[in-house]
């Protein structure tokens, strides 16, 4: 079992930065790839960004050239800097992870961090 818990979320202005961190713990395992989803009341979950255990990353468009996902492998932490932020930024974020040796499409979540953008 893996447990994941985020932090760093907040209330900001229009403009402003955020970094939210995830921590990742439990039995001994190698992570496959981290992400961060966002989901607002009445709405789907979205991706938001995504890491692989080789340093490849996606992001979504709507966050291109803002955010900024990394992963300290040795550590099993996660990250996402966030720049420029806009109202539409708001949601609540979920950290997620993916591990070797586990069932096929086996996908763990925080318990989620809530981001404010607001003047």
């Amino acid at each position: 079992q893996v447990q994941l818990v985020e932090s760093g979320g907040g209330l900001v202005q229009p403009g402003g930065s955020l970094r939210l961190s995830c921590a990742a713990s439990g039995r001994l395992f190698r992570i496959y790839s981290m992400g961060w989803y966002r989901q607002a009341p009445g709405k789907e979950r979205e991706l938001v960004a995504t890491i692989y255990e080789n340093g490849v990353t996606h992001y979504a468009d709507s966050v291109m050239g803002r955010f900024t996902i990394s992963m300290d492998s040795a550590k099993n932490t996660l990250s996402l800097q966030m720049d420029n932020l806009k109202p539409e930024d708001t949601p609540v974020y979920y950290c997620s992870a993916k591990i070797w040796n586990d069932a096929p499409n086996r996908e763990y979540w925080g318990q989620g961090t809530q981001v404010s953008v607001s003047s």
